[in-house]
């Protein structure tokens, strides 16, 4: 079967931190940015939701060279005022980040709009800014692939003769505007790399396998529910 032509787009940062919002009242990260954090950076470049097709989806990797703690003023959201008082907690970031994103369709949007974006480019925290460029590549469909540093759904099978094919987590895959209501999916994700071969939606040039996630955007949300 002929190859698909597909953008591939590579964010870079030298500092990013994403929160698990499982957590309350403390800030756990965690190891990858969830697809609804991809998303939300993608409609960023455009400008808003309402110009990104509904059908939107991508395939990832992420890696970062390094990780640490430091300190962050935690503002609480409460009713008493006097819950409301800053206070400081401790924010995991990861260093030297590398994002890489896959995209199918509507080739000619995204290539323009990450290259001449709306929002400046961050990826977790408003204040991380980050650097994209974007390439055309050509995918070939189906086949078996490395899974390496890819974000993959949970019920991706696992390849039994590998004892680490990554962390489970559940993270965030849509969230609608008005933040009321969320689409949660299981994942799995492997923070050195997992030497797993996997059946692959579509497979790279150098051998990764690529498997899309479920669209991110806002409206999916709500159907989920």
């Amino acid at each position: 079967m002929s190859s698909i032509e597909a953008i591939e787009v590579t964010v870079t940062a030298p500092i990013a931190s994403f929160r698990n919002p499982l957590y309350q009242g403390i800030q756990v990260g965690l190891p990858c940015p969830p697809p609804s954090t991809v998303g939300g950076m993608l409609a960023a470049t455009i400008g808003n939701w309402d110009s990104v097709p509904e059908s939107t989806c991508f395939a990832m990797t992420f890696t970062a060279e390094g990780s640490g703690v430091d300190l962050e003023t935690y503002h609480p959201a409460a009713a008493k005022a006097a819950s409301r008082n800053a206070t400081i907690k401790d924010r995991h970031f990861l260093t030297n980040i590398t994002l890489t994103a896959w995209l199918l369709h509507d080739l000619d949007l995204w290539e323009q709009a990450i290259r001449t974006p709306v929002w400046p480019m961050r990826l977790g925290r408003s204040q991380d800014l980050a650097t994209a460029r974007t390439r055309r590549v050509h995918l070939a469909p189906g086949g078996t692939g490395a899974q390496g540093h890819a974000l993959l759904p949970h019920a991706t099978a696992p390849d039994p003769a590998v004892r680490d094919n990554g962390e489970q987590m559940q993270l965030p895959t849509a969230i609608s505007i008005d933040r009321a209501r969320t689409a949660w999916g299981t994942y799995r994700y492997s923070r050195t790399g997992s030497p797993a071969r996997i059946t692959a939606d579509y497979v790279t040039a150098d051998g990764q396998a690529l498997i899309f996630l479920p669209p991110t955007h806002p409206d999916t949300a709500l159907a989920a529910v």
